[in-house]
């Protein structure tokens, strides 16, 4: 359930009223570019922690602003990442992607295990000034109300700290102004090609109560139609009828899956719904105070994945996929000016809660223990060598229903603190100083069902009595293994920003932050006890505060990471720059960790995993040009990547528990451009290119098999942009707009395991709309994916069974907007 009382269907309708009792005829901002106004959109940006226009920023910087995502409907992160080159994500659908920049990539752990097992991000993710970034379930923001999104490209570790060490994407939310009563409402209906329906509703109030107070509300609801199959299919661990079947007995019998109760068409749909809120008072001509609280839910079924030997956008799933996946965030910033300085704290709590089911049946083509889970036994000596039931032996080998599931619950509690002093009065230098606390709680249950289990012997499982538990009860029958963990982090950090004016049109920034970081796991992963161990539970398992190489004391990480910048104006609107910046990543507890490898070939491993480090060397450009109507910005850099952490699961050599190791080096290089051009008075043009080029340098890994030095690193194209066409003209009282978006991505690499890597075919993506637009309202006319294509998004296997996430195909719709 969604735990604010106040639907957003609700706040939509109440929004929606309010709007009627006002008479107001301001219509706001215009959506087309006026002829008279020729030059290109400035853009505020507060990426360097204080406000300036985006081309005095001497930094790799992509922004899409409020305008251009209501334009081209990028509401969430999926539809983000197309237009944004030097991004890359690999998700399994709402809720649950990593994101990756400039090539830093590495293929995801399972998002079964990102709670128990998996490392933090290293691209941060930001909503207003608190960072949301999770290990595995990024949280999927739904844009409506945003002001931008802004992607900072490359470590900017000494202002944003840990997890922005390939880069940092902000998403920014419109604030109350108390100047003007500001009001909108939209609706949008669109079908998918052999697809269902989707729908949206979305609606905006901003209403200045006083001369210095003012109140803004939003809210959505979002139905997001389905467009794979779930087909009908029988599953087998019969070696003779399944040849990916991990089973090696003889003169057994075998039970089917069957998922004849599950097949549905188009069984992937979505739902958003949310609001966000926000109070502002402006105390003093100088000081400002800024309530703000958001709350978002996503409900989706199925998956976003589709298995090409089913079918084109089929699957065959033999347990329920389902997705519960809510956050609320509340934050106060009180900023302001003392003299010289500008003052800024800010204080914000995320808590977020996700509940989810997915088929695990695969796992019976991976799994050296597949007989022991589903399997009888038909040794009569059984029965008085463990002292069990005769029921559980029978006469020949039985093996019983195949079918596996995942239940897991995640719970995220975020607690951050930041205060920051700006001193930007002087012509010869700047100054940002601050400092910054957070603390980061992490609870994980993960229940894998085995539907065999129950018949077979297997006792109810239970956490071990003497672990740190979140839920110290039995788990349900059929609940053969489950993790049980508490991860913790907390950091503290000084960080300080100082321009110095070295010459007229010369400056120099440096830029340092020393951080000190400490991790915690504990609590346990359970084994059921099946008729070997009697058929009772004996408190088979991991208890991380005891086993392996784990014991109660946290791991403590403190160093410092610097930043140096040299930018030279050689003319007002032309600015070069060279950036030196470090960036880092935590490390943290293997679970696993001083358990003797399954293969004595192979090394143990270790109990923790180091932080991994980049250095970034960049030049660039920001510039315009044609008296401000062309905007180029350009880059070129080289990020050398130190202690790689990689994950893999290797149950038949190392553990059978996922692990993380400081696996690797690598460098990447690559160029960077992106173009704004008002061409006529009524055309202009949007393009963005990144050309990554990235290699293994340096394998260190002791217990993954990772594919060859010189290698290209995963999930990372060659070439991927987009060229963005908007042509608008003038007709009678109205303003008709036309847009064409073509969307490139050369091929990638899907891992950096030998065994799972296989090459993703690049593609092509047409978007286009036509828009009519007068005074007070705007109707548009879309198509998203004019030609049909089936995009490789990211290709897995978390599910042990081969998979391709792909994008939606052609989707036709309309959207009505209503300005007050």
């Amino acid at each position: 359930m969604f735990s604010p009382r106040l639907k957003p269907k609700y706040l939509v309708r109440c929004i929606s009223l309010a709007f009627l009792t006002v008479h107001y005829n301001a219509f706001g901002e215009e959506s087309h570019l006026d002829p008279q106004v020729q030059a290109i959109e400035v853009i505020r940006v507060t990426s360097t922690k204080r406000t300036q226009n985006m081309q005095s920023v001497p930094i790799a910087l992509q922004v899409l602003t409020e305008q251009t995502l209501d334009e081209l409907k990028l509401s969430n992160l999926d539809a983000l990442n197309l237009y944004l080159p030097n991004v890359s994500v690999a998700t399994r659908g709402p809720g649950q992607a990593d994101i990756f920049m400039r090539g830093m990539a590495i293929q995801p752990i399972a998002v079964m295990l990102s709670g128990a097992q998996g490392a933090m991000p290293n691209v941060a993710v930001y909503l207003d000034e608190q960072p949301v970034t999770a290990p595995g379930r990024n949280i999927d923001v739904y844009t409506h109300d945003l002001a931008r999104v802004e992607v900072l490209a490359g470590p900017q570790g000494t202002l944003f700290g840990g997890s922005s060490q390939a880069g940092t994407v902000r998403y920014i939310s419109n604030k109350p102004q108390k100047d003007s009563f500001d009001a909108n409402v939209s609706a949008d209906l669109a079908t998918t090609k052999n697809g269902s329906h989707s729908h949206t509703v979305q609606a905006m109030l901003n209403i200045p109560l006083a001369d210095s107070f003012a109140f803004r509300i939003s809210a959505y609801d979002v139905l997001q139609g389905g467009y794979i199959d779930n087909t009908h299919g029988v599953f087998s661990i019969d070696p003779k009828v399944n040849d990916k079947s991990a089973l090696e007995i003889e003169g057994a019998s075998f039970q089917n899956a069957d998922n004849r109760l599950l097949v549905e068409d188009n069984f992937n749909q979505s739902v958003y719904r949310g609001y966000r809120a926000a109070a502002q008072y402006w105390i003093e001509d100088n000081w400002r105070l800024l309530l703000q609280h958001n709350a978002q839910q996503i409900e989706a079924d199925g998956v976003f994945d589709m298995d090409p030997q089913v079918g084109d956008l089929e699957v065959e799933r033999y347990f329920p996929d389902q997705l519960e996946d809510e956050f609320t965030q509340s934050a106060l910033t009180m900023s302001g000016r003392l003299e010289a300085l500008q003052l800024l704290y800010t204080g914000s709590v995320l808590s977020r809660q996700v509940n989810q089911s997915i088929d695990y049946t695969g796992y019976n083509n991976t799994s050296a223990y597949v007989a022991y889970y589903t399997c009888t036994y038909s040794n009569p000596n059984y029965i008085v060598n463990y002292n069990i039931p005769a029921s559980f032996i029978t006469e020949n080998r039985q093996c019983k229903d195949p079918t596996k599931g995942f239940v897991g619950k995640q719970s995220h509690d975020k607690k951050t603190h930041e205060f920051r002093l700006v001193y930007d009065q002087s012509a010869n230098y700047t100054a940002v100083v601050g400092m910054y606390f957070d603390k980061f709680t992490l609870e994980t249950q993960d229940d894998y069902v085995y539907v065999a289990a129950p018949e077979l012997g297997f006792a109810p499982n239970a956490p071990i009595s003497t672990a740190n538990s979140i839920d110290p009860n039995t788990r349900p029958a059929g609940v053969t293994f489950f993790n049980d963990v508490t991860r913790r982090e907390s950091q503290r950090a000084l960080f300080a920003e100082v321009t110095l004016a070295l010459a007229p049109k010369l400056s120099a920034t440096i830029g340092a932050r020393k951080y000190t970081i400490e991790s915690d796991l504990t609590g346990s992963s359970n084994f059921a006890d099946g008729i070997f161990q009697g058929s009772v539970n004996t408190d088979r398992g991991r208890d991380y505060d005891v086993s392996g190489g784990h014991s109660k004391q946290p791991l403590t990480q403190s160093d410092s990471i610097y930043k140096f910048n040299l930018n030279y104006q050689w003319q007002n609107n032309k600015l070069i720059y060279a950036t030196y910046s470090e960036g880092f990543r935590p490390g943290g507890f293997n679970r696993g960790g001083g358990i003797q490898s399954a293969n004595p070939e192979f090394p143990n491993v270790a109990t923790t995993y180091d932080t991994d480090d980049a250095t970034n060397y960049e030049l660039g450009l920001k510039s315009s040009w044609l008296n401000n109507r062309m905007r180029l910005n350009a880059n070129a850099y080289r990020i050398n990547w130190h202690n790689m952490q990689v994950s893999r699961f290797d149950p038949q050599n190392v553990s059978i528990l996922t692990f993380i190791e400081n696996a690797a080096d690598s460098t990447i290089t690559g160029l960077e451009t992106d173009l704004a051009w008002q061409v006529t008075d009524y055309w202009q043009l949007h393009t963005a290119v990144a050309v990554i080029n990235s290699k293994l340098t340096n394998i260190k890994a002791r217990a993954i098999e990772l594919v060859p030095e010189g290698s290209e690193l995963p999930l990372t194209p060659k070439i991927k942009g987009n060229i963005r066409s908007q042509y608008s003209w003038p007709l009678g009282q109205h303003w008709v707009d036309w847009h064409v978006s073509w969307i490139y991505s050369h091929s990638a690499w899907s891992s950096l395991v030998a065994e799972q890597r296989e090459q993703q075919d690049g593609y092509h993506i047409v978007n286009t709309s036509v828009s009519l637009e007068a005074q007070s309202w705007q109707a548009q006319l879309y198509i998203n994916n004019l030609t049909d294509e089936r995009a490789e998004l990211f290709i897995n296997d978390q599910d042990d069974i081969r998979r391709v996430t792909v994008n939606r195909p052609l989707t036709l719709g309309v959207k009505v907007k209503y300005r007050f």
